[in-house]
């Protein structure tokens, strides 16, 4: 046998397979796979059941590309807006602070593990609590097509703050002050520059692939060697492509490979520990706190100007605990300071939080649009840029989504409409560069209920709606959202497959382009318009 794979467990194959089964399971009924991962995990836990090397290193390798992917995405700038750090850092603290206090008040009851809880402890657990999960938001907001969007930017940005807290907090912990050589990691600025070239030497396929993954451990590596938590890292080096044109297209090479390795994650965090019925009772405990977690959120993105659905939307991004409690539940029982029964506590209490939350983020606009009128009395009277009310009133067809095929959908009828036409982007540098080009481009997501506020008088004069957005799920939401604010006009979408432009029409949908069929259809209609020519007018 070849040596390389004796690191794979006889066991990790069929605790993989398992994971597909409930995936595929709990696909048809309308949740997201990742919930029957969790489950697989979960239940595989209860039976005594632990993963081998192999699923842990699948586990690792899934954490830092998708970490390296979010780098891409981000720009610094985005995480100098108040609205981010202010959040990020008043919701640890008040959050930490809150969850102490729970555990002191149920330290008073006796019960198992809490009898007898002492500050310095609760202030730990409250701290482990504080976070929310990069992997389970980023990976939710890939799904939805959202990661650009205002309430993806702004929870990613929260997640970095709370990652960096969390690498300052494991260094003072362990005693583990970076290394002198952590000054030369500066030299990766003026670096960033070698690697755009060999960014744009190579190609488009299996070179690209291999570059994104090379860059993510290696930035992994190299921060691991000074003392920095190897995440870090990955984050890092993404970030020092995300300015380069060719960065969204290596984000969209690695996508499938970071999807699969994370299925590792999601089940080997309800394989961690096998809790105790008594650990099960204080994880639910937890559980309860969590919508005063989310409340907080809300409160305080209100209070720096978001509007009540952008802060609603944020705020169920981080609706959730995270693995870095699992961390800290390690670190504090090999201190010491905790029992090793917390280990398990923050398992199902991670493990639990990811399977709420999930269901929740498929209702989450029905969810606001019934208590929209209890959130608007948070709202701020004043609006971020990106957030303000938007003047459309003349517009009779615009276009959802101004990537590729949405702006070759505008350049094409823009004769046609030439004071008439408008795209609606939900990337603001995209928006700005259209702009720049002469189109009439402006910020907003058409998915979010209340964008439809902001431009009240679009409705009135529309005749045409062109969906382009990435990710179909946006498609069907911004499709059901224009259903249900009882526009009668026509609508047209780009899919990729035939089940989706199935589930589209089911909506009202009355025409879909399959990008796939349609572009080799166009190549075939010019090539023969070619061949027809005179060969001297070829």
């Amino acid at each position: 046998m070849d040596p390389q794979l004796l690191s794979i467990h006889y066991s990790d194959p069929l605790w993989i397979a398992i994971a597909f089964a409930c995936g595929l399971g709990v696909k048809a009924v309308g949740m997201p796979p990742l919930v029957g991962f969790l489950g697989a995990g979960f239940v595989l836990n209860l039976f005594g059941a632990r993963g081998g090397e192999f699923l842990s290193a699948v586990a690792d390798l899934g954490i830092t590309l998708l970490l390296f992917s979010i780098g891409l995405k981000l720009r610094l700038r985005s995480l100098a807006e108040p609205v981010v750090w202010g959040v990020g850092i008043a919701h640890m603290g008040l959050t930490t602070l809150l969850i102490a206090a729970v555990a002191g008040l149920l330290a008073a009851t006796g019960l198992p593990l809490l009898a007898g809880l002492d500050l310095p402890t609760a202030l730990l657990i409250g701290f482990a609590l504080s976070f929310s999960s990069t992997v389970f938001a980023v990976k939710v907001l890939d799904e939805l097509g959202a990661t650009n969007a205002m309430h993806g930017r702004v929870a990613i940005g929260v997640l970095v703050i709370q990652d960096i807290a969390a690498v300052v907090f494991m260094a003072i912990s362990l005693g583990k002050l970076p290394s002198v050589w952590t000054i030369a990691l500066l030299a990766l600025i003026p670096a960033r520059h070698l690697l755009f070239r060999v960014l744009e030497r190579v190609g488009h396929g299996e070179l690209l692939i291999l570059f994104g993954f090379t860059l993510a451990l290696v930035g992994a590596a190299v921060f691991e060697l000074v003392g920095i938590k190897e995440d870090v890292g990955a984050l890092v080096f993404g970030m020092l492509l995300a300015n380069h044109p060719k960065a969204n297209e290596l984000a969209k090479a690695l996508l499938g490979f970071k999807e699969l390795f994370l299925v590792g994650f999601f089940l080997s965090v309800g394989m961690t520990a096998l809790p105790s019925w008594s650990e099960v009772l204080v994880a639910l405990l937890f559980i309860l706190v969590l919508p005063v977690k989310v409340a907080l959120y809300f409160g305080l993105f209100s209070r720096f100007r978001l509007r009540a659905s952008t802060s609603w939307r944020t705020s169920l991004n981080l609706a959730n605990y995270s693995e870095f409690g699992l961390i800290i539940g390690a670190m504090a029982a090999t201190s010491g300071a905790l029992p090793d029964a917390w280990l398990a506590v923050f398992a199902v209490v991670v493990s639990l939080s990811f399977m709420l939350c999930a269901p929740v983020m498929s209702v989450r606009d029905a969810l606001y649009l019934r208590g929209r009128p209890l959130l608007k009395r948070f709202e701020h009277a004043e609006r971020l840029p990106g957030e303000e009310n938007l003047d459309l009133a003349h517009v009779k067809v615009v276009v959802f989504g101004m990537g590729r095929m949405g702006t070759a959908a505008y350049d094409a009828i823009q004769d046609s409409y030439p004071d008439a036409l408008a795209g609606v982007e939900i990337d603001a540098g995209k928006v700005t560069r259209h702009t720049g080009e002469g189109r009439q481009v402006v910020n907003g997501d058409a998915t979010n209920p209340d964008f439809w506020t902001r431009a009240p008088a679009l409705l009135d004069g529309l005749e045409w709606v062109l969906l382009a957005l990435p990710a179909h799920t946006a498609n069907l939401n911004a499709a059901r959202r224009l259903r249900d604010m009882g526009y009668a006009g026509r609508i047209a979408a780009t899919t990729k497959y035939r089940d989706e432009e199935e589930a589209l029409k089911a909506l009202g949908v009355d025409h879909t382009f399959n990008i796939y069929t349609e572009a080799g259809l166009g190549f075939a209609n010019e090539l023969q318009g070619c061949l027809a020519r005179p060969a001297d007018h070829a």
